[in-house]
């Protein structure tokens, strides 16, 4: 499985991909200067080391992605689950609630989604 932990600067930046999506790479160097304040040589750098993490391509100079935004947070959520639970579900629900008191509305949502993933 490819790394999929990002930066905190990284996450901005994919996030600025992910809006603008595709853009021209020289349209994503002018972007990262003015709402990141970075210089051309950094910009690509960081779309050089997102694009070997297997996240984003830059074709002709055109930026997409290979993974979607919602995609990339699935499998980082999957990762950290089987990294700090060892990959327990029940586990990292227990952890997350952490003795609040669900509502009616979410446990009827987490039973459906039980329901609807069963094996």
């Amino acid at each position: 499985m490819k790394e999929y932990k990002l930066s905190q600067s990284e996450s901005r930046f994919a996030d600025l991909i992910w809006k603008y999506e595709p853009i021209g790479s020289g349209e994503l160097v002018k972007l990262c200067e003015k709402e990141m304040e970075w210089k051309k040589s950094t910009t690509y750098t960081v779309l050089k080391n997102l694009c070997e993490k297997g996240i984003f391509q830059n074709q002709n100079a055109v930026v997409r992605s290979l993974l979607k935004k919602d995609e990339f947070y699935a499998k980082q959520s999957r990762r950290f689950v089987e990294d700090t639970f060892g990959g327990s579900l029940p586990k990292f629900l227990t952890a997350f609630i952490g003795g609040k008191k669900l509502s009616d509305r979410q446990a009827e949502e987490l039973k459906k989604l039980i329901d609807e993933n069963r094996g």
